[in-house]
């Protein structure tokens, strides 16, 4: 089964930024090709919020309002790696990120319980 990992979290001032990877691997003959990616976010006491998404098929990237014109979601599947840029950082940013694929030929979506496959997530934390 894809199996996928989260790198690039840590503590961070108010105003700064942060890159988030997402590396995938699997069996052999594993490709990212015709998986969609998401990004999920999870504070204490929250439940599970979509904060952005890429789709395979055509490229098309969806964002939370919280988060658009902030967050930016890359791929690289020749690399087997999606990346999340995080510019701004808010206080309110913080929580535990997780990355989500699904196969699919169907652009992505931001609602967790459609992902089928999850990393076991990164701790962003903003504060002075």
């Amino acid at each position: 089964q894809l199996q996928l990992v989260e790198f690039g979290g840590g503590l961070v001032q108010p105003g700064g930024s942060l890159k988030l990877s997402c590396v995938a691997s699997g069996p052999s003959g594993f490709t990212l090709d015709y998986h969609n990616i998401g990004w999920f976010r999870q504070a204490p006491g929250k439940g599970r919020e979509g904060v952005a998404c890429i789709s395979d098929s055509d490229g098309s990237t969806f964002y939370a309002d919280s988060v658009r014109g902030r967050f930016t979601i890359s791929r690289d599947n020749a690399k087997n790696t999606a990346y999340l840029q995080i510019n701004n950082l808010k206080p309110e940013d913080s929580a535990v990120y997780y990355c989500a694929a699904l196969w699919t030929f169907r652009q992505c979506v931001l609602s967790h319980s459609r992902y089928d496959i999850w990393g076991q997530g990164t701790q962003v934390t903003v504060s002075s």
